[in-house]
């Protein structure tokens, strides 16, 4: 079975709106590391889903502000 949420896919967790969105930045298994607004955590692929475009849009707009912050890669 294939495990979805690939690297640099825009995802929000399935119970909670804590986290923020994110981006998927590492796989491993069925977890994925995701780079959310608040912080970094791995979580099962299992619970997350796929961003709505509002939460795409913040997360991209975090990362591009981050970007002009500190450059480098977010």
């Amino acid at each position: 079975m294939e495990v979805p949420y690939g690297e640099g896919e825009f995802v929000a967790h399935t119970e909670s709106d804590v986290y923020g969105p994110g981006k998927v930045i590492g796989i491993e298994g069925t977890w994925r590391r995701v780079r959310f607004t608040r912080f970094v955590a791995s979580v099962d692929a299992r619970n997350l889903r796929t961003a709505t475009d509002d939460e795409r849009a913040e997360i991209v707009e975090w990362l591009n502000a981050k970007r002009r912050q500190y450059g480098g890669t977010w």
